[in-house]
């Protein structure tokens, strides 16, 4: 029996393949999304405009990080919804 769970665990640990990097970088509001042979983010700008002028005359589009560190939920905004 510990052979089979042993066999088990080396089976499935081998078979994992390998873990993609974040796509989004927390240290920046804002993400430019290009559309390329391979998509692929770039997060290193820190406003809309700033993003936009890097897009511009590209296959690419200015997204909102979703991760960023810096990033607050609204004042009186509740973080879980009380179920009564």
């Amino acid at each position: 029996m510990r052979i089979l769970a042993l066999a088990i665990l080396t089976i499935g640990a081998t078979s994992i393949g390998p873990v993609g990097a974040q796509t989004y970088d927390p240290a920046y509001p804002v993400c430019l999304r290009v559309y390329d042979r391979t998509n692929y983010y770039e997060c290193r700008y820190t406003s809309l405009p700033q993003c936009n002028a890097s897009a511009s005359g590209r296959s690419a589009q200015c997204v909102v990080n979703p991760y960023f560190a810096g990033a607050e939920a609204p004042a009186g905004y509740p973080r879980h919804r009380q179920v009564n």
